[in-house]
């Protein structure tokens, strides 16, 4: 199937190469789990290009130990800290509204924060752990921040999804695994479908407004996101990865990681469009589930009515907090 918008880099490239003609002086970006991971080399390469950003995460000392890593290399870094633990929606709250109040313009949102495969729990609203933290935090962080965006047109939103959306679509009579066993593979999947679903939604309901919203799959990275997984759950996904890939896997560094993030934080392909899901610095197609293997896009992960359903649910969720 044909890239319908090629791009120079691939997926070999990094967040410098992506970046190199970008220059970001006068912007402003937020970034989730900025602490460490892609989170910090998203921060990181926004910053080396001038961009003013704004690292957001639970950890205090965390993010003061980012900050010094980012200065390190680039010791006129224009960057600020806010305290962000998705798994609480006051806290979601409480930090935009932080950030409302620290900076007069918001041009880059990247929702880059989650957690995988955690055994079963709650967050301290109640939500399920991986659908609360990876969809409900960021949707309770991002829509205080909207207006900001919109303020002088041509923002971008970035919610890092995965290619484990193929595991699960979302159950939107379900979400937290009220009525249902479960399993730590499908909790994960849907919350990286509702990631997609969520950038369709905020593309239609943005978009006029000049800003656009993505999906992004960082590809196989080895960060602190896969704390959770056992022995058991990592040959469960290797089993996987050798299945829909038998050709072989290969992983990324975490600058290649973070690459496509940027990219289509930055690339002009999307001045004018959005609300699609994007692989290796270029748009993934739309596939069958028999095709995912070579990558893209399941068509359940941007089915506007769908997103449409997930928004509604999940406002009502919010609303009740």
């Amino acid at each position: 199937m044909t890239d319908p918008n090629p791009s120079f880099f691939d997926a070999a490239s990094t967040t410098d190469e992506v970046l190199i003609d970008i220059d970001l002086n006068g912007r402003v970006a937020a970034v989730t789990g900025a602490s460490g991971g892609l989170g910090l080399e998203t921060a990181r390469s926004l910053a080396a290009r001038g961009a003013s950003v704004v690292l957001a995460a639970r950890s205090e000392d965390k993010l003061n130990a980012a900050v010094q890593t980012i200065r390190a290399r680039h010791p006129d870094a224009a960057l600020s800290t806010v305290m962000l633990d998705l798994a609480d929606v006051t806290s979601c709250r409480r930090a935009a509204f932080e950030v409302l109040s620290s900076v007069d313009r918001l041009d880059l949102l990247i929702n880059n924060a989650g957690v995988m495969c955690t055994p079963f729990g709650r967050t301290i609203n109640g939500f399920e752990t991986q659908i609360g933290t990876n969809h409900l935090g960021h949707m309770a962080w991002t829509i205080p921040l909207m207006d900001l965006l919109t303020q002088d047109g041509g923002g971008r939103i970035v919610n890092l999804s995965s290619a484990g959306h193929r595991f699960s679509d979302v159950d939107l009579d379900d979400l937290d695994f009220e009525r249902r066993p479960y399993d730590p593979w499908s909790g994960y999947g849907a919350s990286k479908t509702a990631n997609v679903l969520f950038s369709v939604e905020l593309e239609r309901r943005l978009g006029p407004l000049g800003v656009r919203a993505l999906a992004v799959h960082p590809g196989g990275i080895h960060t602190d996101l896969g704390r959770h997984m056992t022995p058991d759950l990592l040959a469960e996904i290797q089993e996987r990865i050798a299945q829909s890939n038998p050709t072989g896997f290969d992983w990324k560094s975490i600058p290649q990681g973070a690459a496509t993030t940027v990219w289509a934080a930055t690339t002009s392909i999307f001045a004018d469009r959005g609300g699609v899901y994007c692989e290796d610095c270029h748009e993934a197609p739309v596939v069958d589930i028999d095709d995912a293997g070579s990558g893209g896009v399941l068509a359940y992960a941007v089915d506007p009515d769908r997103a449409a359903a997930l928004w509604d649910r999940s406002m009502t969720l919010l609303a009740a907090i």
